[in-house]
Parts: structure tokens; C-alpha cells; sequence
């Protein structure tokens, strides 16, 4: 299941390389970026950029540095250039424009929640639902919210200002799977697709990927809804923070006969690891620098390591471990890893983006089974709390760990 997403993520991303944006992606603004002059050295920018946003020179070409600026193309193929000063100085670095704030304490923080996904009557569209018999289904969407709505009442106590991204089932985006089929037929007819038949009847249908219908799911629930999110995070909710909430998850196969996977482990994504192919879409380049030039990252990265620490330790699972070179490391923890995604790109402040369990393990599936239910029982062979509180009371103590030593 995964390898088909990304497959069909892929097919998206390279049907619109003659326009050199990303699905759904706005030509950038690059007048945007002029109160970021002289607000970094060049010495914390190139760290940034070779350390955590393009490593294995992945802007070679792209992004040029010299001793006092660097050189950004701003449209692929064409010669303007954005060209960034550098402060001289640490000391004379200008600050940089942004609406959050660093260093809170928990106590008037401002958090925005964001449970993963859709869930609801969208969860078997997004692929993140299966099921065994009548037992509980297990889909990512519902269980996400339902971790948000265990922890928003324990930020609240603690003192933090609760921000909703998603608040119910289903979408925030107005928009509709129909709203995206003439662009979905544009991107197939892009890859050589004529003709392509218009919808699917089944999701085990053979080729149900290449039906206009199933394109423009993709463009629904993988792009504009999570760009709707980004906007409501930007420009209406403006948080110091904001925690995505997700849970893993391994290939299953038919969801009517879910292949359970021995493994269960857990990590934390920060925004970085860009690639080449990445790093030639305008927008991803202009989204990339609005980050970097933001102040955003070493916060996230702190943040997100002491998250993690303490959630590793409340959780009891191993680190997830990329094997392929779409992530990277950012420091000694294993926990955390740099990797592009949409919502930690385009969500301009700190951003934790949590994946723990994988949710077709036969312990998870257990666990789901239990329900929601006070104090600790034994389930799947263990004395846990219920998969929701654990998940919640886990994030909230890491949190403030992370706000305490700062």
C-alpha cells in the first residue's frame, strides 16, 4: 500500500516538473523574503542548508553561497536570482519576521493540535482503515482525534492555549474530490494516460490508480487539504507550536485480510532532507528558505528531541530507522529524523510530528480492540493505560519537559 502512495505521489510531483511547482503549489512571491535580509550569518545558514535542508548538495546549483550572500534561482530555467545578504555578525543580525514566539514556558503557550488524516467516511479513501471480522477498525483519522481530544484538556490545565487544526471527522478544505478531476486528467495526460477512465468501483479494482477519480483523491486528501491546514496554521491560528498527530503504519494488503507485521517502533519528523528533485520545484525552494530564514529550526529540533526522549521512555518502543536517504539524522537522537514533508514545510513555526506504533502490529490491534478505559490493564500481554491516554499523557509530559528546560 505505501509503496503504491508514494508511486503515485511521485507521478504527481514529476506530471508538473515543466511547470517546475509542486501539486497544487502557487508560483512563489520571492518579494517575500526581503525582510529576511542580514538576519542570518553565513555561517548558521550554510550549517542549516548542508546539515539539515539539503544535504548531499542538494542545492548545488540551485542555491549558491558566497562570502556575503547567497544566490537563489528563483524560476527554474530562467536567469533572475534571489539574492539574500548576510549579517555580518551574529550580533548585528537582524531578527527575522515571524508570528511565533520562542522561548515560552508551557504556561501561555500557544499549541495548535493538528489530528492526522481525515478518519471518518474518508478513511477507507486515504487508505489508512482496515479491519478484521467485527472487530474495531483501525483507522488513523479517528484515532488521532480521539489522542487530541485526550490531550488538549491536559495542555489546558497545564496552562497552554489549545488551538484546533482539525476539531471533527473528515476535512477542514471546502473543497471536494470533484473539485480536482480536470486537474487530475491534466496530470494524467501529462504522463501519457489517454483516455483514462474516469472512476474506479472498487479499491482492489487493478489499475484503480490511473482512473481520473483516484488522481484526484490524491490531490484532495494529500494536497489541499493539507495546504487548507496550512493556511488555517499561517494566517488565522498563528501558533508558537504546533503537534501533529499521526500514528505508523506498514504495508497491510487487503484491508479485509490485513497482513500483521512484527514491528512496532516510533519517531518524530522535522522539516529538512530535501532533495535534488525536490529542490528543482520553485516552491519548494522558496518554502525551504521561508523556514530556514524563519528562526524555526533549532527550536523544532529542541522541541522535538525532548518530545521524544520522554515519549521513547512512556512508550517503551525501539526507533524507527530509515534504511533509504529521503531522511536524515539532525543530531544524536535516534528518535528524530529530518525528512520533507508537506505540513512540516509549509507550516511556518515549530512543528512536532510525532509517528509512534505502527498501527498493523498485532499489539496495536489488540490495543485498539480495548477501547478507551481508566487506569491500567493488561492488554496484549502488557499493564498499559488505554492506546489514546498513553499517546496523550506521553505528548503532554514530553512537552513540558521540553518548555521546563529550555
Amino acid at each position: 500500500m505505501i509503496a503504491r502512495l508514494l508511486l503515485l505521489a511521485s507521478l504527481l510531483v514529476h506530471s508538473v516538473q515543466a511547470e517546475s511547482l509542486s501539486p497544487l503549489g502557487e508560483r512563489p512571491d520571492w518579494t517575500v523574503l526581503a525582510p529576511f535580509q542580514e538576519t542570518i550569518t553565513r555561517a548558521e545558514f550554510v550549517r542549516l542548508l548542508d546539515r539539515v535542508y539539503a544535504p548531499r548538495d542538494a542545492a548545488t546549483g540551485l542555491i549558491d553561497v558566497n562570502e556575503e550572500r547567497a544566490s537563489i534561482v528563483q524560476r527554474l530555467g530562467e536567469p533572475e536570482r534571489f539574492t539574500l545578504r548576510f549579517a555580518k555578525d551574529a550580533a548585528s543580525a537582524k531578527s527575522p519576521p515571524r508570528y511565533w514566539r520562542a522561548g515560552q514556558p508551557l504556561a501561555g503557550l500557544r499549541v495548535a493540535i493538528d489530528p492526522g488524516h481525515l478518519g471518518g467516511e474518508w478513511a477507507k479513501m486515504e487508505e489508512r482503515w482496515f479491519r478484521i471480522g467485527a472487530g474495531v477498525p483501525v483507522a488513523e483519522g479517528d484515532l488521532t482525534l480521539r489522542v487530541a481530544e485526550a490531550l488538549a484538556p491536559q495542555l489546558t490545565a497545564l496552562g497552554a492555549e489549545v488551538l484546533w487544526v482539525r476539531r471533527a471527522p473528515g476535512p477542514t478544505t471546502p473543497k471536494r474530490v470533484a473539485d480536482f478531476f480536470q486537474i487530475a486528467r491534466a496530470f494524467l495526460a501529462a504522463q501519457g494516460v489517454a483516455n483514462p477512465r474516469e472512476t474506479y468501483r472498487s479499491m482492489e479494482e487493478p489499475g484503480r490508480g490511473a482512473t481520473v477519480q483516484s488522481q484526484a483523491e490524491l490531490l484532495f486528501y494529500r494536497q489541499a487539504e493539507i495546504r487548507h491546514r496550512a493556511h488555517l496554521v499561517n494566517d488565522e491560528l498563528k501558533p508558537d507550536l504546533v503537534l501533529c498527530l499521526h500514528f505508523n503504519a506498514d504495508a497491510w494488503g487487503d484491508p479485509q485480510r490485513p497482513a500483521f507485521v512484527p514491528k512496532n517502533h516510533f519517531h518524530v519528523l522535522v522539516n529538512g532532507c530535501y532533495s535534488p528533485t525536490e529542490l528543482r520545484l520553485d516552491d519548494n525552494r522558496f518554502e525551504l528558505l521561508q523556514r530556514l530564514l524563519g528562526g524555526v529550526t533549532d527550536e523544532e529540533h529542541r522541541i522535538s528531541t525532548t518530545v521524544a526522549t520522554h515519549m521513547a521512555r512512556a512508550l517503551a518502543l525501539p526507533p524507527y530507522i530509515y534504511t533509504r536517504d529521503i531522511a536524515v539524522r539532525v543530531n544524536a537522537s535516534p528518535y528524530v529524523w529530518a525528512r520533507n514533508l508537506l505540513a512540516n514545510r509549509l507550516y511556518r513555526c515549530p512543528v512536532v510530528f510525532l509517528e509512534p506504533y505502527v498501527m498493523n502490529s498485532q499489539e496495536l490491534w489488540e490495543r485498539v480492540q480495548a477501547g478507551d478505559y481508566e487506569g491500567v490493564r493488561t492488554v496484549a500481554g502488557s499493564a498499559r493505560k488505554s492506546l489514546v491516554r498513553e499517546y496523550a499523557v506521553a505528548v503532554a509530559e514530553g512537552l513540558t519537559a521540553a518548555m521546563r528546560h529550555r
